[in-house]
């Protein structure tokens, strides 16, 4: 399964926000310049991503979008679900309104060859982006550009934080 770049661009655009730390609203110009993305496109993507209610705009020459919630609260899955409706890995694999997984390809009392190989690709990749945050995604980058960078005490470090590899 490949995502489109709905997914890929809108999980940037949040990435950005959260590397942001949602101190002011952040510009979608600002966004598409740092990332370089097309403006246009990206929104498209915010009224998405508004209408999902994972961010929210400020209008006026002081506007922006911010994160709705804070960063470890907002999973990859809603991201992703948001952008580009519900995951499945291959067309045939649908879910219905209860959440389970049916396979156009079944008839009755004939079932699918395949569906349990595509029903566990399917439930690995909402797993991984359910049990995956945006704070997961930032947590050891830079601040993004649109964001104001702490000030330093004069003749001091900047502190200094041990990284793990994961």
């Amino acid at each position: 399964m490949m995502f489109s770049t709905k997914a890929e661009y809108g999980v940037r655009v949040m990435a950005h926000l959260a590397a942001c730390d949602g101190e002011r609203p952040v510009p979608l110009g600002t966004i598409a310049d740092a990332e370089g993305l097309p403006l246009a496109y990206l929104e498209h993507l915010a009224q998405r991503l508004r209408k999902a209610e994972l961010v929210v705009s400020t209008r006026g020459a002081r506007g922006g979008y911010v994160l709705a919630r804070p960063a470890g609260e907002i999973s990859m899955a809603e991201v992703v679900t948001a952008l580009e409706g519900a995951i499945a890995p291959i067309d045939c694999i649908t879910a219905g309104e209860d959440g389970e997984l049916a396979c156009n390809h079944e008839t009755a009392g004939v079932p699918c060859p395949t569906k349990l190989l595509w029903t566990r690709v399917q439930g690995s990749i909402v797993k991984t982006l359910t049990e995956m945050t945006l704070e997961d995604l930032t947590s050891n980058q830079p601040k993004a550009a649109g964001s104001r960078q702490p000030k330093q005490n004069a003749g001091q470090d900047a502190p200094r934080r041990e990284i793990s590899a994961v």
